[in-house]
């Protein structure tokens, strides 16, 4: 071939490109995410360029006004009526701006907040050297019991790259229940997992238990996070795209331009059942339902116990979030499909939980298994399909988060010579050595059994109240089955603390600083609030309660 002849076919073959349109962000209606990256990202730089002395106030300085900021932010969006009037689609379609998003995204940075203060906690355990420590190991990288970890705890070490992670773990769990395409959603879910696996490996005592639940959350998570990405996968050879909206119009049938490349595969019933299965089972897993909580106890036992109760709230808050976004928004047509499945789920969850919490010696444990049953009271108020069910929802992940917190930061609180006492034998006789802090944790374990006046009694009427009207009256009765069930452990905890003679050589109550205080402190003024005056949040949570299609 003749060099002439070669150039005319290059020259033919570069044909103009049509012009590529540059992507529009709607960065103001993507703030709330925006700033807590931003400031994830200064506090990697502080690691880097601060002084090691001055790293801890700066971390907590920038973490705290990032977390204020952004739930300003979210605030500002709905009173501007991106929750209702100007609810829509940001970002080419990849973030869903609307009532149900904001209220989570609300709920995640203000628990965020509370989070961050157990984190920064530096006053229960005795000092060492002549330096404050707090629950985080003193350099993560050393071997645990070796003369690294010795040298580094003698020379007053901390790991403040605790609070970048908390960062990016929050921005994770901002865009996951705000997710609009299958993408989105999987990239939101290993940012907010990732920092995760990192956070459970660092406990400052009992440093190889905590490798342990590390290593277990990360192995089960990448599995889950396989089964959500398989899903997506079918779901995309099913429809031929990534969009909430579209797939759920192919579903329905209702859409009309086909792909070509994809006529043979669309509308193939089989991709779009095991790709659904495969995305709920990967979203389940992060709610912690049964059969896919049993990394749970485990984790929530040998992580920090700062960053338990991060995650126990939370974490749990954006996977419902990006649960009903799913089944609301991108699966409605499949209905008929998942409830029945959704209903056993909600069954073996609040069961299983209730049952095996009454087995459990540690109160770690314990709260871990009170999570998954709570994980399928939640459900009962997600089978409803009627906006009352969302709203319900809402409102039950926003009273659960603070009083979880709450509870994971009493249990800081609680020490012996080893670290945290945790053993349910050691809380014996807690009321009389420690009226005040005993007394707290009461109010928490009564809110969690549901008991009038505290949220969770008004949580847990408005899911079943909805689930009730949603025509799933059986799962109602089953929902107050295991609410008496888990009351039992929830009482009998609180007839140890008070009932039962203290142990001359019990644990003791530590004094917190101000920071673990205040996270206490608004978990009893929330679950006080909410179950004596729950009408305006509730309210609230109905006029958020529409997703934007």
């Amino acid at each position: 071939m003749s060099a002439s002849a070669v150039h005319s076919l290059w020259t033919t073959a570069a044909e103009p490109i049509a012009k590529i349109d540059a992507p529009k962000i709607e960065y103001a209606q993507l703030a709330p995410t925006l700033i807590v990256v931003g400031a994830a990202v200064l506090g990697i730089l502080i690691e880097g360029f601060v002084p090691r002395r001055s790293r801890y106030h700066a971390q907590l300085f920038v973490a705290s006004v990032a977390l204020v900021a952004a739930f300003a932010a979210v605030v500002a969006l709905a009173a501007d009526g991106y929750g209702t009037t100007r609810a829509g689609i940001a970002a080419m379609g990849a973030i869903a701006v609307d009532g149900p998003a904001l209220f989570l995204q609300g709920t995640i940075l203000l628990t965020a907040l509370v989070g961050l203060f157990t984190f920064a906690e530096r006053r229960l355990d005795p000092e060492a050297h002549g330096n404050r420590v707090d629950s985080f190991a003193a350099q993560a990288s050393s071997v645990p019991g070796s003369d690294g970890e010795r040298k580094a705890v003698k020379a007053g070490f901390t790991t403040t790259e605790v609070f970048p992670l908390l960062l990016f773990a929050v921005a994770g769990m901002l865009v996951f229940p705000a997710a609009n395409d299958l993408l989105t959603l999987f990239v939101a879910l290993e940012v907010l997992s990732l920092p995760l696996y990192l956070l459970c490996a660092l406990a400052r005592r009992k440093r190889l238990i905590s490798q342990e639940a590390a290593v277990k959350y990360f192995l089960l998570g990448s599995f889950a996070s396989a089964f959500l990405l398989f899903g997506i996968a079918l779901l995309y050879g099913y429809a031929g795209s990534m969009s909430y909206a579209t797939i759920a119009q192919v579903v329905d049938g209702t859409i009309q331009e086909v792909d070509p490349a994809l006529v043979n595969t669309m509308g193939n019933d089989v991709l779009l059942l095991v790709g659904a299965g495969l995305l709920i089972m990967g979203l389940l897993f992060k709610v912690g339902a049964v059969p896919f909580h049993m990394w749970t106890p485990d984790v929530y036992q040998g992580a920090p116990t700062p960053v338990t109760g991060l995650m126990a709230a939370a974490t749990k808050v954006a996977a419902f979030g990006a649960l009903l976004r799913v089944l609301y928004v991108l699966l409605p047509g499949l209905r008929w499909d998942w409830r029945p499945v959704m209903w056993a789920v909600a069954i073996v969850t609040m069961l299983g939980g209730a049952i095996v919490a009454i087995t459990q010696t540690d109160i770690k444990r314990l709260l871990a298994y009170s999570a998954i049953s709570h994980a399928g009271f939640i459900l009962a108020g997600v089978i409803a399909t009627t906006p009352e069910g969302i709203s319900s929802v809402l409102f039950y992940l926003a009273a659960y988060s603070f009083v979880t917190i709450g509870a994971f930061a009493v249990v800081t609180l609680v020490r012996d010579a080893g670290g945290e006492a945790t053993h349910l034998s050691k809380w014996a006789g807690l009321g009389r050595r420690s009226p005040l802090v005993a007394a707290v944790f009461a109010v928490f374990l009564l809110a969690f059994a549901g008991i009038p006046l505290t949220s969770g009694f008004a949580g847990k009427f408005a899911v079943f109240k909805a689930a009730a009207e949603g025509g799933a009256v059986p799962l109602v009765v089953v929902g107050v089955i295991a609410s008496a069930i888990a009351a039992f452990f929830y009482i009998r905890v609180i007839v140890l603390m008070f009932f039962s003679e203290p142990r001359p050589e019990g644990p003791t109550v530590a004094v917190p600083s101000p920071l673990t205080m205040a996270a206490i402190g608004m978990g009893v003024a929330v679950t006080v609030v909410l179950g004596v005056a729950p009408q305006y949040f509730l309210e609230l949570a109905g006029t958020a309660g529409v997703f934007v299609r």
